[in-house]
């Protein structure tokens, strides 16, 4: 006879399905399920893909990487890519074993123990606050204010108003449901190819007809010129920003693994699919916008430059539709960085690691979603834009916090993987790296390191360093004054993976 369970829709079949959800991990870490599993694979796709967003990374950094290394800049975002897919290969298999909200946190905190997965978290809220800021402030607002004819440089207050408003906005859709905020972020994915790739083949076509006339052939995409007079390899690494700063952000996808079904296998689908993906048609665009500048000296001194390409190419009406798309992707972005900054500190919070965690874990029975952490999140990530906005180089300030940041955390993230990888076999996942994974450390380490030093050690980002140097010691303190007793006491965070696998709840 046969043993229960062993026939379709026995107990077995029935173990494996919520060990697919996620269900079991959840429960095995000692944790109620409470957040709505609804996100399916093209949603946890979307999530990865908007978040890194193209649109956005090329119109913050286009004039950036222009004024360091010219239009040659272009080729550094290969080279980042292939650096960053290693990475998001690191990322996937740990989101396949330990598919939890608070990826960064989580990942450390099992890894190696909960003090180190303070520091990680905390790294991980910061990210996504100074990001959203960095986005709206620098980019969002402008594009949004130049649909209306009024120039954000001689309206800074009212340009201020704008990047508030609209990170209010992304708080309440996410506020309303998880499935909402998903429909925001399946959209972007279709604005980010119309409102980037395809008016870059637009122009790419413009140029080819030669329908008006440009003083550049092919040999733009070599051209070199350098506002400052910095060493040659030196100005190629800070013009890496333009992928350096775009092609990050993809495990967002994973802090929303409670929330997506079978995360096991979606979530390391969706990261590796949306990074890969995004580098692809991130060159493509690269590419038509470099052959379509019509004036390098006019483009590199512009504020907007791919405004100012769309605008020699382009009816009004077609670059009125272009910026629409572009400041949608970019609101995309503020409402995906709400919801995964949201589940992380939802997930340090149930583990009693912030201050007023009681709080803070609260979800709301009929939303399912932690309004709490998405309204006082919402209010530090207003004040960061507004710190941002008073210093005198927000660029520096806001969008290089933004890209040292998340380097940071791969960092420490790899670390902790390379300590305990061989745990991590012990349990079940849908992605493995198996005899790569030695190899992909080594590189990933010196990749990640030689990132950080390159942008931390710039005069262009000392406002980034300073930023940083204070979020650092208001971690200290709180480790210093309160959590450190709270472990100590066992009031606060997680077992490690070593624990988990000893004693299955």
């Amino acid at each position: 006879m046969s043993q229960a369970g062993e026939g379709p829709g026995g107990a077995d079949d029935a173990q494996r399905a919520d060990s697919d959800s996620g269900v079991e991990i959840v429960a095995q870490a000692g944790y109620r399920p409470e957040l709505r599993r609804s996100l399916r694979s093209f949603s946890i796709f979307a999530i990865a893909f908007s978040v890194i967003s193209i649109t956005t990374g090329i119109f913050l950094n286009y004039g950036f990487g222009l004024s360091w290394f010219g239009p040659a800049a272009i080729w550094t975002w290969p080279i980042v890519a292939v650096g960053n897919m290693l990475i998001a290969l690191i990322v996937a298999e740990l989101g396949t074993r330990i598919p939890l909200a608070g990826y960064a946190y989580q990942w450390s905190s099992r890894l190696v123990n909960s003090s180190y997965g303070w520091f990680v978290g905390f790294a991980g809220l910061l990210y996504m606050a100074v990001g959203g800021g960095a986005v709206m402030l620098v980019a969002a607002g402008p594009l949004l204010l130049s649909e209306f004819g009024v120039d954000s440089a001689t309206h800074p207050h009212l340009n201020l108003a704008v990047s508030i408003v609209l990170m209010l906005i992304a708080t309440v859709v996410n506020i309303v449901s998880v499935q909402f905020s998903a429909r925001v972020n399946n959209i972007a994915v279709f604005t980010e190819i119309l409102g980037t790739v395809l008016f870059s083949v637009l122009l790419i076509v413009l140029w080819g007809l030669q329908t008006k006339h440009t003083p550049y052939g092919f040999s733009i995409l070599t051209t070199t010129t350098r506002l400052s007079h910095s060493p040659g390899l030196y100005s190629f690494g800070l013009a890496g920003m333009l992928g350096i700063f775009t092609l990050i952000g993809f495990e967002l996808a994973a802090d929303m693994s409670e929330d997506a079904v079978n995360p096991r296998h979606s979530v390391p689908r969706g990261m590796i699919y949306g990074l890969a993906i995004s580098a692809v048609l991130g060159f493509v665009a690269l590419l038509g916008f470099t052959l379509a500048i019509p004036n390098l000296k006019l483009v590199e001194h512009s504020s907007l430059p791919l405004l100012t390409i769309a605008k020699f190419w382009l009816a009004p009406w077609l670059v009125k539709a272009f910026v629409a798309f572009v400041v949608f992707s970019m609101f995309a972005i503020a409402v995906v960085g709400a919801g995964a900054q949201s589940r992380l500190a939802f997930s340090m919070a149930r583990d009693n690691m912030l201050p007023g965690s009681r709080f803070l874990r609260k979800v709301d029975p009929h939303t399912q979603t932690p309004i709490v952490a998405l309204l006082v999140l919402a209010v530090i990530d207003i004040a960061i834009l507004v710190y941002g906005y008073t210093q005198p180089n927000s660029f520096g300030t806001l969008v290089g916090a933004t890209a040292i940041i998340p380097y940071l955390i791969y960092f420490a993230i790899t670390v902790a993987y390379a300590v305990r990888r061989n745990q991590i076999d012990s349990f079940p996942g849908a992605f493995s790296l198996g005899r790569w994974a030695t190899p992909v450390i080594a590189v990933v380490l010196v990749w990640t390191m030689l990132i950080i030093g390159v942008l931390t050690l710039s005069s262009a980002f000392n406002g980034a360093d300073q930023f940083l140097a204070l979020a650092a010691i208001l971690a200290l303190l709180w480790y210093g004054m309160v959590l450190f007793r709270r472990l100590q006491r066992g009031e606060a965070g997680v077992e490690t993976i070593e624990e988990l696998s000893e004693h299955p709840r």
